[in-house]
C-alpha cells in the first residue's frame, strides 16, 4: 500500500534512481563480475547503497518514497555512485528537494481539453499548419499540415507527441532544424523557466526527467548540458527548415 503522506516528489525521485540505476552495469562502476545468472540487468540495489556508502534499508527506502528528506550529502554521493553528468546530478538535487516538500496531493494537471472553437479555427488555418501546444510541450491539436511540420512526427502514438520530447530524441529533428543544437537551447531555456515557476507540476517533472535520462546516450545529451546557464532573453524564435508555422500554445 502506497504511504498517503508521501507526495508525487518522492515517487519521481525513486523512479528516476531506480531508472538511472538500471542503465549502469557492475563492470562500468568497478564492481568485480559476480559468478552465476544474475536477475537485474543493472546495479542491484545494495550494489549502489555500497557504492554511496549508505545502508540498503535506507536506500530501499529512499527510492521507494518511504524516506523523503534524504540529505545533501547523500544526494551527492547517489550522483557520483550512479556516474551521473551535471544535469543530471541537478535534476536528482530539483527532486531530492521537491521530495522534501512532503506535498500530500500533487497540483492537478491542466486541462488537455481544447475547445471546438480552436478546432474550428486549426480547420480554417488550412492549408497553413498549425497546432496546439500544452505549456508541457505535447500537442493536444493539429491541422494536417500542423502535424506535419515536424517530419515523422505521425510515426509516434498520439500520447509520446510531444515538441520538447520530438527536438531531443527524434532523429529527425537533428535535420530537420537548421541549427538543432540552438533549438535545443531554446527548450531547455523553456523548460527551466516552466519548471522554476511550478517546481511541483507533474507534467513538467515528468518530461524533464525523460528527457534527462533519455538523452544522456546521444548527441542531444551535450548539448543540453552545455546550454544549462542560458540567458533570460533568449527567445524561441528557431523554426524548421523551409517551414512557416502559426504556434498556438495551451497554457
Amino acid at each position: 500500500m502506497t504511504d498517503p503522506t508521501v507526495g508525487g516528489g518522492a515517487t519521481e525521485l525513486g523512479s528516476f534512481l531506480r531508472a538511472r540505476r538500471a542503465q549502469l552495469t557492475p563492470a562500468e562502476v568497478g564492481l568485480p563480475p559476480v559468478q552465476g545468472r544474475r536477475r537485474t540487468s543493472g546495479l542491484r540495489r545494495e550494489e549502489l547503497a555500497t557504492l554511496a556508502g549508505i545502508s540498503n534499508d535506507y536506500y530501499i527506502r529512499l527510492e521507494r518514497g518511504k524516506e523523503t528528506r534524504p540529505s545533501p550529502e547523500v544526494i551527492d554521493a547517489l550522483a557520483r555512485a550512479l556516474r551521473m553528468e551535471p544535469d543530471e546530478h541537478e535534476h536528482l538535487r530539483s527532486l531530492a528537494a521537491l521530495a522534501a516538500r512532503r506535498v500530500s496531493e500533487p497540483p492537478p494537471a491542466p486541462s488537455r481539453a481544447v475547445s471546438q472553437g480552436v478546432r474550428i479555427l486549426l480547420d480554417s488555418l488550412r492549408p497553413n499548419p498549425a497546432h496546439v501546444v500544452a505549456r508541457n510541450g505535447d500537442l493536444l491539436a493539429w491541422n494536417p499540415g500542423g502535424l506535419r511540420l515536424l517530419a515523422d512526427l505521425a510515426d509516434w502514438p498520439v500520447p509520446q507527441r510531444n515538441v520538447w520530447r520530438y527536438t531531443f530524441l527524434h532523429p529527425t529533428a537533428r535535420t530537420l532544424f537548421e541549427d538543432w543544437e540552438g533549438q535545443l537551447r531554446v527548450c531547455v531555456t523553456h523548460l527551466r523557466a516552466l519548471s522554476g515557476l511550478e517546481p511541483d507540476a507533474p507534467d513538467l517533472v515528468a518530461i524533464v526527467g525523460e528527457l534527462v535520462l533519455k538523452s544522456s546516450n546521444s548527441p542531444a545529451c551535450g548539448a543540453a548540458t552545455t546550454y544549462m546557464a542560458i540567458p533570460e532573453d533568449i527567445k524561441p524564435s528557431t523554426t524548421p527548415k523551409s517551414a512557416t508555422s502559426r504556434w498556438a500554445t495551451k497554457a
